[in-house]
């Protein structure tokens, strides 16, 4: 989420300052991206998306007919409500990768109650991922579900360079931003080994993140 509204700001060459932020607990909604403008503080990416298309007189979906928008909206919630979830779970969930979340999520709490602090919040995320209804599947339904989600991805982008065309936009910052933390994960997860197969669906994700000069991985 944070990859796609840098590499919407860069897009439209709108100035900005990235300031990074350890603790999303201290964001205005306790998860991260926000904005800060002028002392007013916008949580959540697509509310800042709204924001920046005002600020920008209507550059942000300028030139998308309704049905463009519509397809980009239905992409990106694929990939940011249903999609995100698989990645979620290969990282939090799974017992061989958890190590990499404690050390890369938690550093900044003491080593007395790491351990203590990361299982409360892997607690929380584990209730989440049932409420949301994947965490009721086998990891072979839910393998199947993020199977379906990958393979209408790249079909949306069948012989054209991206979402909607031969031009680049914001459907396509949502989407490559999610797909880059999957494909860019270090090390692999069981989800970015099963997004390997989509040949195709990884070259799109670089190609947005080159045209627009903002990648998700250091």
């Amino acid at each position: 989420f944070c990859l796609k509204m840098e590499m919407l700001l860069k897009h439209l060459d709108v100035p900005f300052k990235m300031t990074e932020l350890d603790d999303p607990r201290k964001a205005p909604k306790g998860k991260l991206p926000y904005l800060v403008e002028d002392g007013r503080k916008i949580a959540d990416s697509e509310l800042m998306v709204q924001r920046i298309d005002e600020i920008t007189q209507g550059r942000v979906f300028g030139g998308l007919s309704d049905l463009q928008n519509a397809q980009g909206l239905a992409a990106t919630r694929l990939a940011e409500e249903h999609l995100y979830w698989g990645i979620v779970a290969s990282r939090w969930l799974d017992d061989s990768w958890w190590s990499n979340v404690v050390e890369g999520f938690f550093h900044i709490a003491p080593k007395p109650v790491r351990g203590l602090v990361a299982g409360l919040a892997r607690r929380s995320v584990r209730q989440t991922y049932h409420l949301q209804g994947l965490g009721r599947h086998t990891p072979e339904e839910q393998r199947g579900f993020f199977h379906r989600d990958l393979a209408a991805l790249q079909a949306m982008i069948q012989d054209r360079p991206f979402l909607l065309g031969d031009e680049v936009s914001v459907h396509d910052f949502a989407v490559a931003g999610i797909l880059a933390g999957l494909y860019d994960n270090r090390p692999a997860t069981w989800m970015t080994e099963l997004a390997e197969g989509y040949a195709e669906l990884k070259a799109y994700a670089e190609r947005v993140q080159e045209t627009v000069g903002v990648w998700g991985r250091k």
